[in-house]
């Protein structure tokens, strides 16, 4: 299957398929299946940035602008590449719903697409030297018992100096049908302690923390326990000014109104079986969204896309 990627979408010395075992250790690999060993992986390397991407959940991993000496994002050492398993980092795509399903409680958390192998549409590299690339997934009878509709996803992704992944929504039946979604990037910071979100001053925001308690944001956000906000009607442009890094992240959204911030802090992380007890203080997720009050309804024929730009 990596030959077969590699002579169709391969880039010389640009883009190239790997194995997934090559990146996760082989202990979080499960070993008593051919599916759930072909985990192909997308590695980019051009004159602007580094990047690796997972053909399982169309989930983005790694993103290094050559200016920086630190990935951008974080991937957690004990992150389980498995069938079935989300991947603890980089960017998950939540889809159709975020959060828990708002009617049945036993359907998985975050919706389905991140537990499942996309494909590659494109690959390509643009007249400046960047890199693009294109995934896609489709319903099948297995997601129609999850979720009874017709949809296709697009995954937009460009590596430059700017990574920019955009998801498009189509709704390819005859009934319009409301989602709920997110780009749940994990950000790799120096220590949580000299974290500021900057651009959410005087916005509004539900404390999933606080059961669900509407609250009102004055100036920047600092996490100082765990967080886990749905924040509405947010500005395009948000920061994360990393202090022990000397680094401000960028983000510029598109077809969102929401953003989620999300840190399990000490005890939580603890809990989690791919996660470092101490992982907590390394990252913080600042979340493009359609999530909360902000539902998109995509009706027949017609696509939404959810796009944020990244960038130091």
């Amino acid at each position: 299957m990596i030959n077969q990627l590699n002579d169709r979408y391969g880039i010389a010395n640009q883009l190239q398929f790997i194995e997934g075992k090559t990146l996760f250790k082989s202990d979080q690999m499960v070993s008593n299946s051919e599916e759930n060993t072909d985990f192909p992986l997308i590695q980019v390397e051009n004159d602007f940035a580094k990047a690796t991407i997972s053909l399982y959940g169309g989930h983005i991993l790694s993103f290094q602008p050559v200016t920086e000496s630190e990935d951008l994002l974080f991937l957690s050492e004990k992150a389980i590449l498995q069938s079935g398993k989300a991947i603890r980092g980089g960017i998950p795509v939540c889809w159709p719903w975020f959060g828990p399903h708002p009617e049945q409680s036993n359907l998985p958390s975050h919706g389905f697409v991140r537990n499942r192998f996309w494909s590659v549409l494109s690959t390509a590299t643009t007249p400046e030297g960047e890199t693009h690339i294109q995934l896609g997934l489709t319903d099948t009878p297995d997601t129609r018992e999850l979720w009874p509709h017709a949809w296709e996803l697009v995954m937009d992704i460009m590596v430059g100096d700017t990574l920019t992944v955009g998801l498009m929504t189509r709704n390819r039946g005859n009934q319009p049908f409301t989602i709920t979604q997110a780009l749940h990037t994990y950000f790799r910071v120096g220590s949580i302690h000299g974290v500021r979100i900057l651009g959410l001053d005087r916005t509004d925001y539900i404390d999933k923390v606080d059961g669900g308690a509407q609250k009102h944001q004055s100036g920047v956000v600092e996490i100082t326990s765990e967080v886990d906000r749905i924040y509405t009607n947010v500005p395009a442009q948000l920061i994360v000014d990393d202090s022990r890094w000397k680094r401000q992240i960028r983000l510029t959204s598109e077809g969102s109104n929401s953003a989620v911030v999300w840190n399990p802090w000490s005890e939580k992380a603890a809990k989690f079986a791919d996660l470092d007890d101490e992982d907590y203080l390394k990252f913080v997720c600042v979340e493009t969204t359609n999530a909360g009050p902000d539902q998109i309804r995509v009706f027949p024929g017609n696509e939404h896309r959810l796009q944020v730009k990244i960038r130091n």
